[in-house]
């Protein structure tokens, strides 16, 4: 153990949940890889639930298959909305080309065609089979939404807007090593040689996706 401040030790912390970030955002998703959307955010008083909720955090969660359908890479980003822009400017940065994506009906996915990957979007709404759907399409998607919003609210008391693309970053990078524990340790030292040096300044201020 180290004793040093709660504010080194915070610096510290987010500095290397950075690094994470930046290693996992080096490797684009492909093959077949579920998306939905997601938010983050406790509930307010007032205002507008769910979808378009301005309590709410949007961010994009895609999870990468292998062949036998079995989750292999993860990624988590925070977007500004969900319209059709940003998924497309998401798609071209995350996706390889030629992976096959597969979405709900939320008509901002439509974009996803003009990033150079095959689109299957399965529409969800009014189905009668709706939990065979979820179960086909989007069962490793959810279970990871689930898992990251159990995950963040067990062992955090707060995230911020501004900080939460690193605590995404963080839970994807322990996911994405989690077979291959062995090589964390080299691939935090590349990142973090590589990562851009990060005042206390920058740190406080949102982060890009």
């Amino acid at each position: 153990m180290i004793e040093v401040s709660y504010n080194t030790a915070w610096r510290m912390k987010h500095k290397l949940m950075q690094a994470m970030k930046e290693s996992d955002d080096k490797r684009q998703l492909d093959y077949i890889v579920q998306l939905d959307d997601a938010y983050w955010g406790g509930k307010s008083k007032g205002g507008k639930r769910g979808r378009g909720s301005e309590n709410k955090v949007p961010f994009i969660a895609a999870v990468a298959l292998n062949e036998e359908y079995n989750p292999v890479y993860m990624r988590m980003t925070v977007v500004e909305g969900f319209r059709k822009g940003e998924v497309e400017k998401w798609a071209k940065k995350h996706l390889a080309p030629s992976t096959l994506a597969i979405s709900d009906g939320l008509s901002c996915f439509e974009a996803l065609s003009n990033a150079n990957v095959y689109h299957d979007q399965v529409i969800k709404d009014g189905a009668p089979d709706l939990d065979e759907i979820q179960d086909q399409y989007f069962h490793w998607v959810d279970t990871m939404i689930g898992n990251i919003k159990n995950s963040l609210r067990g062992t955090y008391h707060a995230i911020s807007k501004k900080h939460l693309p690193r605590y995404l970053g963080e839970f994807c990078f322990r996911f994405n090593y989690r077979f291959r524990l062995e090589e964390v340790l080299d691939e935090l030292l590349g990142s973090s040689m590589t990562t851009p040096p990060m005042p206390y300044r920058l740190l406080k201020l949102a982060e890009s996706n």
